[in-house]
Parts: structure tokens; C-alpha cells; sequence
């Protein structure tokens, strides 16, 4: 069902951000409903996940053929005006939910095969992240370098590991080891793995907080990967936290600070420094957002090198393709170089060594866009008339 952003209001204008080049850091892909029962070894077919319910051009996620065609995904990227997007996985996410490690490292391996064909039609625009089997750190880490060395731009783990694997064990130095080597990142999305969402689905879940919503996994996976020292081992590593938006991330490093120093006499054994040191010192966290009005006032004091705007296409609530007014909506008071460094260059430097993609091309022939509108774009217009009480 439609799932437009509140925040978004289409009619704001966005004339003064038209001509900055950007670069979406947090894109997904429509993985072909198929892809598993056609793609997996032929002794596991009958175990691959199926999504019959799914119909390209015809339901939620698959409406955009962007999603699963690169040269489609290339012209609606020139009706958003963005130069290149990092790729994250939609339905593949939940390989990580199969309960079964074997099972799962085959499902991940097909799904970063086709990435690796995805984006080599067009590899200065479309930046594919491997996604990476945890149950077994030594394999993770070898799958990390062969995606990488076959054009992929970094791994994506899941953000809520079983609670027998929290990021503070060393069960996972080899990817951190072989990320830092490789000089990529390490992409945490949210709404992914085993123990994703623990503040809503256990116990009774609450109508006023949804899900998507709760920023404990984040705050979890952060917390434990920096007051276990993964940052302080590995000075090059540099963690991403996507879809989860900004505005949170200054008060969590002021909080950690204070409780960290205070109340915890063995985590400075630990870490030499306060956490919020690598956070916005060493700028080793990173963070992605759709449309963030508060993050984007917080950004003219932190997050100028490590904040990434993204239109999430072609998910339901994306801003796609109207992101010139939800850039200027929550950027337009942003110096032009600030927010140009949101939007572009941040995420050129992180995934692409700081080399920025060509311009993004012109409008030009394109997949109609009448669907598009009917399930998304009318009912956000809908809603930010409802908030503007009109």
C-alpha cells in the first residue's frame, strides 16, 4: 500500500537546488521475483525463496523497472537529476532470516552475482554494495573481496545480528579487517536481521511508535561496534548507518559520551577516547537520509563530511522524482558548498575515492509515469495538505 513520506511536499518548489549534481547513498534494487529459483545450484531450488505475489510493473517495489533493468534505472536517474546511486537489496534482505547458514551464504551469492551484471552496464553510476553471510566470518570476508575485486563498492551486513553474535565479538574481525584493507565501508541498513526492530516486535508493539520509527538498532549496532574498540583497531574502517536519517546521531554521541565515562569504569579501558570522537572527529560513522527537516539544521554543525542525502528508490517512500524540493526543503538554508557535500561529495568520497561520476544526463524517453503518481505521489501531495491543514 502507498507509503509516501509525510515530510514531502511536493509543491514546495526546488529550483534552487536543480543544478547541483547529487548522488543517491541509499538506492534499492527490485530483485526479479524469480531470481532465486532460477539462479540457486539446482540441489536447492526447491528450498529458494519465492515471492509470488509480486508482478513486475505491477506491485509496490516492482512498479519502476529501474528496479531490476540498469538501462531503465539510467533514465529515471535523469528525471531526479542524480548521477550515480549505492544499491541495497529489498527482498534479499531476508536470506538473512533463513535460519540456515548454508542456505543463506547461497541466496547472498546469487543475489551479489547479479549485482556485480547490474552494475557493470554502467559502473561510474551504479555503485552496488555485497551483501554478506555473518554466520561465518572467515567466508564473510572472502565474499567481501571477491564482490569488491569484481567492481562492488562495499559490504551490507545486517544491522540487527541473534543476540549469540553482537558486533562487540570478535567473530566479526575478519570483515572489519578486510573492509579497512579494501578501503570500503561497511553498510549497516536498518529493518534488517535476525533481531531487527527488537524495540517494537518483542513484547507489546505500540501504534505511536511504528517500527520504522525506532532508532535502538542503530544506537545498539553503534554502541557495540564502537565501545568494543572495532574503531579504535581499525582507524580506516568506516561504518554507515542507512535509512535511519541524521537528526539523532549528535544527541546519541553527547549521550554516550556522558553515560559511557561516567558509568563505565571498564569501557575506558577499552576506548582511549569518548566515543563521539570517532563519530564526528575521526568521521568514521557515517549516516543516510531520505528527508530529515532536523537533520538538516543539525547538519551546519555536524555531519557536513559524513552526512548523505538519498531519494530511496524505488521504495514507496522515496522522493523520487521529486527530490528538488525536498532538497531545498531541508537543505535550502545550507551554505551551497555544505549542502552540495550532502548531497554529492560525501558519498563520491566514500564509495568512489573521492572521484565524482559524470552529470547526470537529461530528461529524456522513459517508463510512464502514471502508476508512479496514482500510488505515490498523489497521496504524499494528499498528506502534506493534511499537515498544512488545508
Amino acid at each position: 500500500m502507498p507509503d509516501p513520506r509525510p515530510a514531502i511536499d511536493p509543491s514546495a518548489g526546488g529550483a534552487a537546488v536543480a543544478g547541483e549534481q547529487r548522488i543517491s547513498a541509499d538506492s534499492h534494487m527490485a530483485e526479479p521475483p524469480d531470481l532465486w529459483e532460477t539462479r540457486l545450484p539446482a540441489g536447492l531450488r526447491d528450498r529458494a525463496m519465492r515471492f509470488p505475489k509480486n508482478v513486475l510493473y505491477e506491485t509496490n517495489h516492482h512498479l519502476r523497472a529501474g528496479g531490476w533493468d540498469p538501462h531503465e534505472r539510467l533514465r529515471d536517474f535523469a528525471l531526479d537529476g542524480v548521477s550515480a546511486d549505492v544499491l541495497f537489496p529489498t527482498y534479499a534482505k531476508q536470506a538473512w532470516l533463513l535460519g540456515d547458514p548454508a542456505l543463506e551464504e547461497a541466496h547472498i551469492r546469487v543475489y551479489n552475482d547479479w549485482m556485480i551484471e547490474f552494475c557493470a552496464v554502467a559502473p561510474q553510476r551504479l555503485w552496488g554494495l555485497a551483501m554478506i553471510s555473518m554466520w561465518n566470518g572467515a567466508h564473510g570476508a572472502a565474499e567481501l573481496e571477491r564482490c569488491v575485486k569484481a567492481g562492488l563498492r562495499g559490504a551490507d551486513i545486517w544491522i540487527g545480528p541473534p543476540d549469540e553474535l553482537p558486533f562487540s565479538s570478535l567473530h566479526y574481525e575478519p570483515l572489519w579487517a578486510m573492509a579497512e584493507s579494501l578501503g570500503v565501508p561497511v553498510n549497516l541498513h536498518i529493518n534488517t536481521g535476525p533481531n531487527a526492530l527488537r524495540g517494537n516486535e518483542r513484547g507489546n508493539r505500540s501504534k505511536l511508535l511504528p517500527p520504522q520509527v525506532s532508532k535502538l538498532d542503530c544506537m545498539q549496532a553503534l554502541g557495540h561496534i564502537i565501545g568494543s574498540g572495532v574503531l579504535e583497531r581499525h582507524p580506516g574502517l568506516n561504518i554507515v548507518i542507512a535509512e535511519a536519517g541524521m537528526g539523532w546521531l549528535p544527541f546519541f554521541a553527547q549521550e554516550y559520551d556522558y553515560y559511557f565515562f561516567s558509568r563505565n569504569e571498564a569501557g575506558r579501558s577499552a576506548i582511549p577516547r569518548p566515543p563521539s570522537e570517532y563519530i564526528f572527529e575521526r568521521k568514521q560513522v557515517w549516516a543516510t537520509f531520505i528527508s530529515d527537516r532536523v537533520g538538516g539544521h543539525m547538519a551546519e554543525r555536524y555531519g557536513q563530511d559524513t552526512f548523505m542525502w538519498s531519494n530511496d528508490y524505488p521504495h514507496p517512500a522515496c522522493t523520487w522524482p521529486i527530490s528538488d524540493a525536498i532538497i531545498q526543503q531541508d537543505l535550502g538554508h545550507l551554505t551551497v558548498e555544505a549542502r552540495v557535500a550532502v548531497t554529492c561529495t560525501n558519498a563520491a568520497r566514500l564509495y568512489n575515492g573521492g572521484v565524482l561520476p559524470p552529470a547526470a544526463d537529461p530528461p529524456g524517453e522513459h517508463q510512464g509515469l502514471e502508476r508512479w503518481n496514482t500510488d505515490h505521489v498523489a497521496p504524499a501531495m494528499a498528506l502534506a495538505d493534511a499537515l498544512r491543514g488545508t
